[in-house]
């Protein structure tokens, strides 16, 4: 039987930054989530903030298996300079439907489908959530827990979120949406980048899915903080000011 999905032209960027421990299960995982499918496209995005042997492997698989796709950015400066390379390679590639997650099985590839299906039905983002029902937040320390819902009750309060979960970074967007993101100067270089996307496509159509999140690590750096905090505040000027950006 034909997989409704199996003509789809859809792509997921993945940053991946010291990830040899989990690398064969993540794989594994991918590789099941893509033969059911029968489509899509992953590509890696490596830079210099990884240590170990992570650009190797994933160079090693590319290889081995086409769907896999090793994107080396050496000048990269964060995370959303990651994000950024990724949605431009995907995009010039002309993917239509284009997945953003993270490495390391804080986000599962199975929940993809589902990001599919909800994209499918005329919806243009597909936000990840894991405080509705149906999602968890699972092995993850008492502080970032902490910072991820207190993200998104700011995010509520100071910029009028209807959404439940503000931060996450699992997420997905038709071509439309990735094209008008990169002509866009985004203000955030870390963690808030989420929040910041979200709150920019707050006028579009778009619906919540139920994810699973396993971040085992509560290390948020002070820069990461300090970044959030000018962020947050850029955006609240504009609103109080009625002239908040929106695409």
């Amino acid at each position: 039987m034909l997989n409704i999905y199996s003509s789809v032209n859809w792509a997921a960027i993945v940053p991946m930054a010291n990830e040899a421990a989990d690398f064969p299960l993540f794989i594994a995982e991918f590789q099941k989530t893509l033969d059911s499918l029968g489509s899509g496209h992953v590509f890696f995005i490596v830079d210099h903030s990884s240590r170990d042997n992570t650009r190797e492997l994933c160079e090693k698989l590319e290889q081995e298996d086409g769907r896999f796709i090793t994107l080396w950015a050496p000048e990269s400066r964060s995370v959303v300079d990651a994000y950024l390379h990724g949605f431009r390679e995907a995009y010039s590639r002309g993917a239509d439907i284009i997945i953003e997650m993270d490495a390391g099985l804080s986000h599962d590839p199975r929940a993809i489908p589902m990001f599919l299906r909800f994209l499918s039905e005329g919806n243009e983002c597909a936000f990840g959530s894991r405080f509705i029902n149906g999602g968890s937040m699972v092995d993850s320390p008492w502080q970032r827990r902490f910072l991820s819902k207190g993200g998104t009750f700011l995010a509520r309060i100071f910029l009028g979120s209807k959404l439940s979960d503000a931060t996450s970074g699992f997420q997905g967007f038709h071509r439309e949406i990735v094209g008008q993101l990169l002509s866009y100067k985004l203000k955030s270089k870390a963690h808030f980048y989420q929040t910041e996307v979200r709150y920019l496509l707050r006028k579009r159509r778009y619906i919540e899915v139920p994810i699973h999140y396993r971040a085992p690590s509560p290390r948020v750096s002070k820069g990461a903080i300090m970044d959030s905090i000018r962020v947050l505040a850029f955006y609240i000027a504009q609103r109080l000011k009625g002239t908040a950006p929106s695409l």
